[in-house]
């Protein structure tokens, strides 16, 4: 194989990639003006839908646009030798591998996006300021622009920079010691992310003692739920859109409930949602997924390992000099087709998790309060509810509104 196909691979993998989102979105399109299942009725008022199917469209069109654009600059990267010449530059900057991996991913990472964030200004402070939903201050949405290029340049760099280390080191096995940095690492996010990140975005604070706080304690006692951790997150700082999440293990397991979700839930639909996350942790989702992820990164880093380093990978992008973050470029997009497919698998157990844990929740609770929640939290965020069905297997973590309906009314 020539460095000349691997380019047109890469290339055919980006085109591939676009047309099967594009022609996925228009799919989904086509049933965005569906009449409402019968089942689903209550969820919007005839005027509500008409809002929501507004939203669908705006943001399928802006969607589009994004995507467009984006592959029009990746191509023209590609095209006109833009990695060449950021790794000439780091080159005359540095010799060290690491410095030149830092300063190339570096460079690529604040340019793509610098040039993304008037496309998320405009999706924050004008498509979702329309139809309501956005509460972010242009201040805050800077402010979390900076706090995230920090955490980029100290987590991301520091782990980026310690598995270099370990390939400049070990080469041929450095796999097997970088999958287990990467999994201790992964490890530690699971159980510290709420403690050591979420507070550098949102205000966390305790559950007050009260009426909510003793239904949850009742619940959590009665199904053998040690629970002494329960946080509200002011969501509303930037989105009226709720939600809540279960995170950690062991003594650091927490549920965290949004502000808006309290304001939008009544007691026992709120509950009703907690046992729900209850049941991906009864149900073991949580060691699961992450078992799972440390597989498929095991495997992943195998095949990064015998692809990095090859001198026709790097002639493909242009470049004289094989290294390791050539190679990284280079493999992230020509393992593309096999990441859809462990994507596509993965989804697949979400959702057969989302019903597990909805079974659990009417089993030890009710279903009749989940489901009453359920469509609350659709129509608060104009949800679409007639997907296509090949979309849904494509893009969803979760059953779709219908789908969980129908199974909590079999419990």
């Amino acid at each position: 194989m020539t460095s000349q196909i691997i380019f047109y691979c890469i290339i055919g993998i980006l085109l591939l990639n676009y047309i099967v989102d594009l022609i996925l979105d228009y799919l989904n399109a086509k049933h965005f003006n569906d009449p409402i299942p019968e089942l689903l009725e209550d969820v919007y008022n005839k005027e509500e839908y008409l809002k929501s199917q507004a939203y669908k469209k705006t943001n399928d069109r802006f969607g589009n646009y994004t995507a467009t654009f984006s592959l029009i600059l990746t191509l023209a990267f590609f095209f006109f030798d833009g990695f060449a010449i950021i790794d000439q530059w780091a080159r005359s900057i540095t010799d060290h591998p690491i410095g030149i991996a830092l300063l190339f991913f570096g460079v690529i990472m604040l340019g793509s996006d610098i040039l993304s964030t008037p496309f998320s200004y405009y999706k924050n402070f004008v498509i979702e300021e329309k139809f309501g939903f956005n509460k972010m201050k242009p201040a805050t949405f800077f402010i979390d622009k900076l706090k995230g290029w920090l955490m980029s340049i100290v987590i991301g760099g520091g782990l980026l920079s310690l598995i270099i280390w370990i390939y400049e080191g070990t080469q041929d096995y450095f796999w097997l010691y970088a999958w287990g940095v990467i999994t201790l690492f992964s490890v530690f996010m699971n159980m510290f992310y709420a403690r050591l990140i979420v507070p550098l975005f949102n205000k966390q604070a305790p559950l007050e003692d009260g009426e909510l706080r003793s239904k949850i304690e009742e619940y959590a006692d009665r199904v053998g739920f040690t629970l002494n951790n329960i946080f509200t997150i002011d969501g509303s700082k930037r989105s009226t859109k709720a939600n809540a999440y279960f995170s950690g293990f062991g003594r650091e397991k927490r549920i965290t409930l949004y502000d808006t979700l309290i304001n939008d839930l009544d007691d026992t639909e709120i509950v009703s949602v907690l046992a729900h996350e209850v049941g991906h942790y009864k149900r073991k989702h949580i060691i699961t997924n992450l078992v799972l992820s440390i597989v498929v990164t095991g495997v992943t880093l195998w095949l990064f390992s015998l692809f990095v380093g090859q001198p026709i990978v790097a002639e493909a992008l242009g470049v004289s000099i094989p290294s390791f973050h050539i190679g990284l470029i280079a493999f992230g997009i020509l393992y593309t087709p096999i990441s859809a497919v462990t994507g596509f698998l993965m989804s697949a157990l979400s959702r057969k998790h989302e019903y597990e844990a909805d079974n659990y929740a009417a089993s030890t609770y009710k279903a009749e309060p989940l489901i009453s929640s359920l469509k609350k939290l659709s129509k608060n965020s104009l949800s679409n509810l007639t997907p296509h069905p090949l979309y849904v297997k494509l893009h969803y973590s979760h059953p779709t509104l219908l789908q969980r309906v129908k199974n909590l009314k079999t419990q």
